[in-house]
């Protein structure tokens, strides 16, 4: 191909354009993830932080009392209102006489129609619904639970903006109907790879909370480290991880990150992946793993053959089942190296004990059949990677089937046509880098595209954004995650015009764009170093 049809190429099928990339206009109080039903007029208050009063006209708890002055920080810290006050005055008697200015918004009632307690646990199927009223008559955040107020504060947070040419901040009257569209929306956090420290595991919480996320999936071990402070078996991280004590989460950190997270309404569920993954675990616990004979690797996948291997797991987990308030937990069961098990003789003979003929997809079976057992028992209920499913393991329809392999519009619709419920993150892997503007790939994903019936899409629980950690540690995590992860947030919070065709057209992407770009900003406010959304732009 010669230089100029080599130009061609590049400009017509790969996009790229001679002119200057331009910013785009950001919004002003828009909200992200966009509700599911908004009106907004054109008139508007002003608002001065340090006079906003929240005012509780319904019940409250510890939860609630402690988000209101959180967000009431929030606003205060995120806005220039030194300026405010300079300029208040003088514009707040221009605006008397213009007929859109509706005056100062210094009281929002806060009504919370059920009881909530102050150690309240956020759970898969909780109510996340809210409205919010803010006209000349009416200034309310209303939701029937402690976990839609939380949502709603959020949105009330965002609605707010700084209105440069005035130099004062602004809401416009506002009514919200708003509730999510999935009832799990997640993110996954590898610090197996590299060790994330606590302070940036709670930044990702504040970050999540910020765009309505409610699961912390925490992929806390694997191959590579086992960073997990067990006090039932102490050697699993003193030999594990990359180091006994400076990258070790104790068990006061693990408190701590729960309740963080647990106060902003997100779910802490942890994943210990076996029976593959589980090298650094042999570290700190001989005699579990298989044996590899001949092959590189020394030692592979659990060994199903010894009875130690069960007594041990279902030990550590009546630990976990403890320590961990959250009732869904992620046993992995993906990526199982067969060529180990099929190296090694003591296998073959317990195989054959089975009355099992060179199938290790059955053996994997076995192994994680026992494994569901143990946990069912201790009140848990199991997610597994989709190998597992795929690889014809016998599942109940309780247990969730997390689709993360490409093709996995075939995925999604085999494992539903079964009666799965089911989690997708295949076409949400942060790690996976598409150049600017890369979470678009990420907004035109969603859930439902799969030929599924109506019956089988109602097992689609939601989904997550992962971020696996090979090429992040604490210097990249949070710009790496934000705000591409904002748009997956969207997508599993917000609305879709049809159930069967589930396309997003130009207008949604741009209007996306736009309130990307205010709400990039805004997190970096509130100190979420978030990278660029959509290339140049300034944050005022």
């Amino acid at each position: 191909m010669d230089i100029p049809k080599l130009f061609l190429f590049a400009f017509l099928v790969l996009g790229i354009s001679c002119g200057p990339l331009l910013p785009i206009e950001p919004t002003k109080g828009g909200v992200v993830p966009l509700p599911q039903n908004v009106r907004q007029t054109e008139e508007f208050f002003t608002v001065n932080p340090s006079l906003l009063q929240f005012k509780i006209t319904g019940f409250t708890c510890s939860i609630l009392d402690e988000a209101l002055i959180r967000y009431w920080k929030l606003i205060s810290n995120s806005h220039s209102s030194h300026i405010l006050r300079r300029f208040s005055h003088r514009l707040e008697t221009l605006w008397t006489e213009r007929s859109l200015y509706l005056g100062r918004l210094d009281v929002l009632n806060v009504h919370l129609d059920e009881k909530c307690k102050d150690d309240d646990i956020p759970k898969l199927f909780m109510n996340e619904s809210y409205r919010i009223e803010i006209s000349a008559t009416n200034k309310t955040l209303r939701a029937t639970t402690v976990w839609g107020m939380l949502r709603a504060l959020e949105s009330f947070s965002q609605l707010i903006y700084e209105d440069e040419q005035t130099a004062t901040l602004r809401l416009n009257s506002t009514h919200i109907d708003d509730y999510p569209r999935f009832p799990h929306r997640g993110l996954l956090l590898d610090t197996s790879r590299h060790f994330i420290p606590v302070k940036y595991i709670l930044k990702t919480l504040d970050a999540m909370s910020y765009n309505k996320l409610n699961v912390f999936h925490w992929h806390i071990v694997d191959d590579q480290s086992f960073p997990f402070k067990s006090e039932s078996y102490p050697a699993l991280s003193d030999k594990g991880a990359y180091h006994p004590v400076e990258a070790v989460y104790q068990p006061d950190d693990v408190e701590q990150i729960i309740e963080y997270a647990r106060k902003r309404g997100i779910r802490v569920m942890v994943e210990f992946d076996t029976p593959g993954h589980t090298l650094s675990w042999g570290r700190g616990i001989s005699g579990i793993l298989t044996k590899c004979v001949g092959i590189s690797d020394e030692y592979g996948p659990m060994d199903p053959s010894v009875p130690k291997v069960f007594q041990f797991l279902s030990n550590f987990f009546e630990e976990i089942s403890k320590v961990f308030p959250e009732r869904y937990i992620h046993l992995g069961g993906d990526e199982v190296p067969f060529d180990c098990w099929q190296s090694n003789p003591n296998i073959t003979k317990f195989m054959q004990t089975l009355n099992i003929t060179g199938d290790y997809a059955a053996l994997e079976s076995y192994f994680i059949k026992k494994l569901i057992d143990i946990v069912t028992i201790k009140g848990l209920n199991p997610i597994v990677w989709e190998e597992v499913f795929d690889n014809g393991v016998k599942l109940s329809n309780s247990t969730i089937v997390h689709v993360w392999k490409d093709g996995y519009t075939n995925t999604m619709n085999k494992a539903t046509k079964a009666g799965k419920p089911v989690l997708l993150s295949s076409c949400w892997y942060l790690d996976h880098l598409g150049g600017l503007k890369d979470w678009q790939n990420f907004y035109k994903c969603d859930p439902y595209d799969f030929p599924g019936t109506s019956a089988q899409k109602k097992l689609v629980l939601g989904g997550e954004a992962c971020m696996w950690s090979e090429a992040v540690n604490k210097n990249n995590l949070i710009s790496r995650v934000w705000p591409r992860a904002s748009a997956t947030a969207e997508k599993l919070w917000s609305s879709i015009t049809d159930i069967d065709e589930p396309v997003v057209d130009s207008t949604q992407m741009d209007y996306m764009a736009k309130r990307l770009e205010e709400h990039t900003c805004r997190m970096n406010k509130r100190n979420i170093e978030a990278e660029p959304a959509s290339g140049p732009s300034f944050c005022y």
